[in-house]
C-alpha cells in the first residue's frame, strides 16, 4: 500500500446537525410563554495536522464539548431574533474554541407564528471571510 501525503494546509471539520433544544425564544408573546423547538447546525473548522497528535482527545477540539456549549448557549439565554441566537453561539464557540479557524452555525425554527405553507426558517451565521 503507498500512502501519498498531502502538501499544504489540511482542515477538519467537527460537525454537529440537527441539534434540538426546547426554548422560549421568540417576538410574540405565545413563543416566550409554551415554548417552541429550535435545532441547531454547528461545522468547527480547525488544523487537524496540527492539533490531533497520537490519537489524544486532549489535544483537539471535543464534538461532546461543542455540543454542551450549545446547549448551555441556546437553553440558558432568551432572545426575540433566531439571529440572536445564532450569533451567540457562534461567539461562544470562538471564545471556547480558539483553535478553531471558522465556525459555522444555522439555526432553525420550526413552529414559526406566520400564515402559509412552508419549511422551516433557518438563520446561518460563519466567522468565514467574504
Amino acid at each position: 500500500m503507498t500512502i501519498k501525503f498531502v502538501t499544504g494546509r489540511i482542515i477538519g471539520k467537527i460537525k454537529l446537525p440537527n441539534m434540538r433544544f426546547y426554548t422560549f425564544n421568540g417576538v410574540h408573546a405565545e413563543e416566550k410563554r409554551l415554548g417552541q423547538q429550535l435545532s441547531v447546525d454547528v461545522v468547527v473548522h480547525y488544523p487537524i495536522e496540527r492539533l490531533v497528535q497520537g490519537d489524544d482527545l486532549a489535544t483537539t477540539i471535543s464534538y461532546s464539548a461543542v455540543y454542551r456549549t450549545v446547549e448551555r448557549v441556546v437553553t440558558t439565554n432568551q432572545f426575540d431574533l433566531i439571529e440572536s441566537v445564532a450569533l451567540l453561539v457562534m461567539r461562544t464557540l470562538q471564545t471556547e474554541f480558539p483553535q478553531a479557524t471558522q465556525v459555522d452555525v444555522a439555526v432553525t425554527k420550526h413552529a414559526l407564528p406566520v400564515p402559509g405553507i412552508y419549511d422551516p426558517f433557518t438563520v446561518s451565521v460563519s466567522t468565514a471571510e467574504e
